[in-house]
């Protein structure tokens, strides 16, 4: 069984689905509509595959801000709590969003909402896997960077001075794990979808119903 509610918090951050400012490497793919329409639904997609896995309180973090109306619906639809991201770049969103919960949770997971293959047995892992005393738990993605973190502590050491996005976050976090002398674990390597090629194949699985009209954009 995973933690306890009052152990863990798992924390979805997201960035509001605006067409024109979401999925943007796809809009040439889906347009700008299609691309945020994509987005809105992998953030639904992710919000109840946390709350399924039962591993804690869920939280979605809010870019811009939480009176979004795709936020306050969501608010109102799923059993989580809505806080607003800090200002900044990714790395010091997530340190803030980090030692904000770690105030009041032992143990943090952080996801985002890029990778449908993730399942709610993965957070659980990911909860074991802090509840057995690990410092930190990561999931990598193919791409380079990891689509899952979690923390019993944090250091700005994790966040600063990174390219988000590029293909050595992963390489880059686990030298800093090293440095910092803190033991990890790592789960299975998944895909998330960001460029063209990962639609394509998230259409070819059955992980995630394409969104109507989808397939007739991406021929």
């Amino acid at each position: 069984m995973p933690p306890t509610s009052h152990n863990t918090r798992l924390i979805v951050f997201a960035k509001a689905p605006q067409p024109g400012a979401a999925k943007t490497r796809l809009i040439p793919l889906l347009g700008a509509a299609g691309a945020a329409t994509l987005h809105a639904r992998l953030i639904e997609h992710t919000l109840a595959t946390a709350c399924a896995a039962g591993a804690g309180q869920v939280e979605l973090c809010c870019a811009p801000h939480t009176d979004d109306p795709f936020f306050q619906y969501c608010g109102g639809r799923y059993d989580i709590t809505l806080t607003a991201q800090a200002d900044g770049d990714l790395g010091a969103r997530m340190l803030d969003a980090f030692a904000r919960a770690l105030r009041d949770a032992r143990h943090v997971i952080m996801i985002g909402t890029d990778c449908p293959a993730l399942t709610a047995a993965h957070l659980q892992q990911a909860a074991r896997a802090l509840a057995d005393g690990g410092d930190a738990v990561l999931m990598p993605a193919e791409d380079g960077g990891y689509v899952l973190i979690g923390l019993k502590r944090c250091d700005t050491t994790l966040f600063h001075g990174i390219e988000w996005g590029g293909a050595e976050v992963m390489a880059t976090t686990r030298e800093r794990l090293r440095r910092l002398q803190w033991p990890w674990r790592e789960l299975e390597t998944l895909w998330d979808i960001d460029r063209p090629e990962d639609y394509r194949r998230l259409l070819a699985t059955a992980l995630f119903p394409s969104h109507p009209g989808a397939r007739a954009n991406a021929g």
